[in-house]
C-alpha cells in the first residue's frame, strides 16, 4: 500500500463524513427524475456487478455455512432495501434532505433505548444524550410544520428507515460472524435488490433518463438522473468503501464514528447550498443540540476503544454493513452503545467490516460508510 501523507492522514475521516453525507444529497437530485424502488433496483444491481467484480480480481473469501449467508441477507433486506427505500421515499414524498438525515440519524439513540429494555446498562450519560438528541429533533421539526415537508407518508417512511437501520444493525450485531467485507456486502446488496424488485415492478412512474430542456427540439440525456446514480455507485458504494478500508487500515476507526454525528448538520448545510432548504437559528441550535446527545450515547471509555481499533486495524475482516450514509453510522454506533468493552470491540470491527466492502450503500461498517 502506498505510502499517504500525514496531512491526507489526518483529512480522510473528515472527508469520509463528507462523502457520507451526499448520500442524502444525491436523493434530492435523483428523485425528481425517478420512482424509489425503480432507482435503488437499478443502483443495487450496478453496485453487485461492481463488487463481484472487485471481489474477484482480489479473491476475497466468502462467508462460510448457509447460516452466514441467510443472516447476510436479512440484514441485508433491513439495512439498504428498507433503510434506503424509507430515506428516498421520505425524500420523494416532500421531506427535506436535512431532516432526513437527522431523523435517522437517531439510530444510536432508539438502539440504546432498546438495549436498556432488553438488560443491558444504559449509562447516565447516554440517558442524558437521548434526551438532548429528542428535544433537539423536536426543536427542528417544530420549524418544519407548516412548509409542506411533513406529512403522514413523509414521516412514516423516514421512520420506517429508521426503525430498518436500527433493526438490521442488531440482528447483524447479534448473528454475523466477522466476513471479507467485500463479499458480506455482495450478498446484502444482492438480496435487497431481490426485495426491491417486485416493488419496482409496480411503480407507474418511468425513470426519466432523458428530458426536454426548454428551446430544444429533442429530448437530451438527464444529468442529474444520471450524475446521481454514478455517484451512488461510483462515489458512494466503491470510493467511500475504498476510503473507509485505507482508514480503517491505518487504524482510524474511531476517529470515524466520533465524527459520524457530524453527518446530519453537514447534510443541513449542503441541502440549504443546494436546494435552498429552509434553516433558521432555531434549526441551527436544534441540529447542535441533536448531534451532542448523539455523541453522548455513542461515546465509549478511551482505553478500550483505542485497543479495540488498534485490534481492527490488523485485520481486513469484519461485519458487514450497510450501504449509505445511514449505513455506515447505524453499524458504526451500535457497537459502541452496549456496556463498555464489548461495544467498543464491535464498533472498531464492525467498521472494519464496512471498509472494504461500500458506501452508499454498501460500504465499510465503522469501518467504511451514502445513500
Amino acid at each position: 500500500m502506498s505510502a499517504v501523507s500525514p496531512v491526507h492522514s489526518r483529512a480522510m475521516p473528515a472527508l469520509f463524513v463528507l462523502i457520507w453525507s451526499t448520500g442524502f444529497i444525491v436523493a434530492r437530485y435523483g428523485m425528481p427524475w425517478a420512482p424509489p424502488a425503480s432507482f435503488l433496483l437499478v443502483r443495487f444491481g450496478l453496485s453487485v456487478a461492481c463488487l463481484a467484480a472487485w471481489a474477484g480480481l482480489a479473491r476475497a473469501p466468502w462467508p462460510r455455512g448457509r447460516a452466514q449467508w441467510r443472516h447476510l441477507a436479512v440484514s441485508g433486506v433491513l439495512m439498504h432495501a428498507v433503510y434506503l427505500g424509507g430515506v428516498w421515499t421520505a425524500v420523494k414524498a416532500g421531506m427535506g434532505a436535512g431532516l432526513v438525515a437527522l431523523l435517522v440519524g437517531l439510530q444510536p439513540v432508539l438502539t440504546a433505548v432498546w438495549l436498556s429494555a432488553t438488560g443491558d446498562r444504559v449509562s447516565p450519560r447516554q440517558w442524558a444524550g437521548l434526551g438532548a438528541g429528542l428535544a433537539g429533533l423536536l426543536m427542528v421539526v417544530w420549524t418544519k410544520l407548516g412548509h409542506g415537508e411533513l406529512g403522514p407518508l413523509s414521516l412514516g417512511c423516514a421512520l420506517l428507515a429508521l426503525a430498518g437501520i436500527t433493526a438490521g444493525t442488531l440482528y447483524q450485531k447479534r448473528h454475523l460472524a466477522p466476513c471479507d467485507v467485500r463479499t458480506a456486502n455482495l450478498i446484502q446488496l444482492s438480496a435487497a435488490a431481490l426485495a426491491m424488485a417486485p416493488l419496482a415492478l409496480l411503480d407507474d412512474e418511468p425513470m426519466r433518463w432523458m428530458r426536454l430542456v426548454d428551446g430544444a427540439a429533442t429530448p437530451v440525456a438527464n444529468g442529474a438522473l444520471i450524475g446521481a446514480m454514478v455517484w451512488s455507485v461510483l462515489g458512494m458504494t466503491l470510493g467511500g468503501s475504498s476510503l473507509l478500508y485505507l482508514l480503517i487500515q491505518r487504524g482510524a476507526a474511531t476517529q470515524v464514528a466520533s465524527l459520524l454525528y457530524l453527518v446530519p448538520p453537514t447534510t443541513a448545510l449542503m441541502a440549504w447550498a443546494l436546494f435552498g432548504e429552509r434553516i433558521t437559528g432555531w434549526t441551527l441550535a436544534g441540529t447542535a443540540l441533536t448531534a451532542l446527545g448523539v455523541s453522548w450515547v455513542v461515546r465509549a471509555p478511551v482505553a478500550p476503544v483505542e485497543t479495540a481499533a488498534a485490534t481492527a486495524a490488523t485485520a481486513a475482516d469484519g461485519p458487514a454493513v450497510p450501504d449509505g450514509p445511514a449505513d455506515v453510522t447505524a453499524a458504526t454506533v451500535t457497537a459502541t452503545i452496549t456496556p463498555a468493552a464489548n461495544a467498543a470491540a464491535m464498533a472498531a470491527a464492525t467498521a472494519a467490516a464496512t471498509a472494504t466492502a461500500h458506501t452508499t450503500t454498501a460500504g465499510p461498517q465503522d469501518a467504511k460508510r451514502h445513500d
